[in-house]
């Protein structure tokens, strides 16, 4: 899908967990069965209005349904506000909103066999790889933080999060990597 640079990367037995700072993060609150609307994603990302529970992924973006009413649209942070203005134009006369929220948001990488493991230790979902497979996406909390989350087609998790609580996500999650906190759950 989309490139990406990660800085302060932790490698463990358990899983490698990465920061990622160059997505850019479109907001769009809409109805989502509004033909106008699946058109205007269409035409900027390639991929359309998601369905629920799921990312929808191509080259240089990707849709994740967080809500009945909401997308979010990854792309490369540098296209965010430019995607602000394409979707404002598009849906002109609609019920709509789209905001650049990627300054408000931090985004992690999580990889590897272990990433199932790691993440199980705190967020209360099915990770097993036949429930929680490629295009997978929860808004779900992880230890005490509420996060968006999925799982693309490389198999490895995209975890986003307020960028206030980034620091503490960043603790959680190496620790949760530790490489003596294998539970062998998965």
């Amino acid at each position: 899908m989309l490139e990406t640079t990660m800085t302060g990367a932790a490698a463990s037995p358990l899983a490698e967990i990465s920061r990622i700072d160059t997505l850019g993060m479109v907001s769009l609150k809409a109805d989502l069965s509004d033909p106008a609307v699946a058109s205007a994603l269409a035409a900027l990302t390639g991929v359309g209005v998601p369905m629920p529970l799921t990312i929808w992924e191509a080259e240089r973006h990707a849709t994740v349904w967080m809500a009945p009413d909401e997308v979010l649209i990854l792309c490369p942070a540098a296209e965010a506000a430019g995607a602000v203005a394409a979707l404002d134009a598009s849906l002109s006369g609609h019920h709509a909103l789209a905001l650049d929220v990627s300054a408000a948001r931090a985004a992690f990488r999580i990889a590897g066999p272990g990433a199932r493991e790691v993440l199980a230790k705190g967020a209360p979902l099915d990770l097993r790889p036949g429930v929680f497979t490629p295009g997978t996406a929860r808004r779900t909390q992880l230890g005490q933080v509420a996060v968006g989350l999925w799982l693309g087609q490389d198999e490895a998790f995209t975890l986003v999060c307020f960028r206030s609580l980034a620091a503490y996500v960043t603790a959680w999650l190496e620790e949760a990597a530790h490489p003596g906190g294998a539970v062998d759950h998965f």
